[in-house]
């Protein structure tokens, strides 16, 4: 059976516990995604047209970089990638994150944290920017999770 993998990125913490708590249930290791500039309160504020996060999600092409080295993901099977909702979709961050990787016969399964939004327009827009990609269905983790959110997810 082929290791598994929770990559994340977590600007506030909401999605770091969820990817540890779901790393602990699927026995998978943890690979957070971090930006080589924090974002603070102020990148985060969805209201102002300046913020850091609202330029980065109007311009398709923004890459943030990521600080941290990507492990070596050739003994890795099935990846998880979670992420906060940002604009209905995934942060930029994560195009860097899959742009920089080989995961060509990987199973990649998005999940998400959100305050208000779902994942399903994340998983469209995953699939639709990489779509030679395995990608399998995403689901909203928000909150604890327990064992039965992994039943027929992967």
């Amino acid at each position: 059976m082929s290791k598994i993998l929770v990559t994340y990125f977590s600007a506030s913490g909401v999605t770091s516990r969820v990817a540890k708590d779901l790393a602990n249930l699927t026995g998978a290791d943890v690979y957070e995604i971090k930006p080589v500039k924090k974002y603070s309160r102020g990148d985060l504020d969805w209201t102002s047209k300046l913020s850091r996060s609202s330029i980065e999600m109007q311009n398709l092409n923004s890459r943030p970089e990521i600080e941290n080295d990507i492990p070596d993901l050739s003994n890795y099977g099935i990846i998880f990638i979670g992420f906060p909702v940002w604009w209905y979709t995934a942060p930029r961050i994560i195009n860097t994150f899959i742009e920089k990787c080989d995961l060509s016969g990987k199973i990649l399964i998005p999940f998400a944290t959100s305050g208000g939004s779902g994942v399903e327009k994340c998983a469209v827009d995953l699939k639709k920017s990489y779509p030679d990609l395995n990608w399998k269905p995403g689901k909203l983790l928000n909150g604890e999770i327990s064992e039965d959110i992994l039943k027929g997810w992967y």
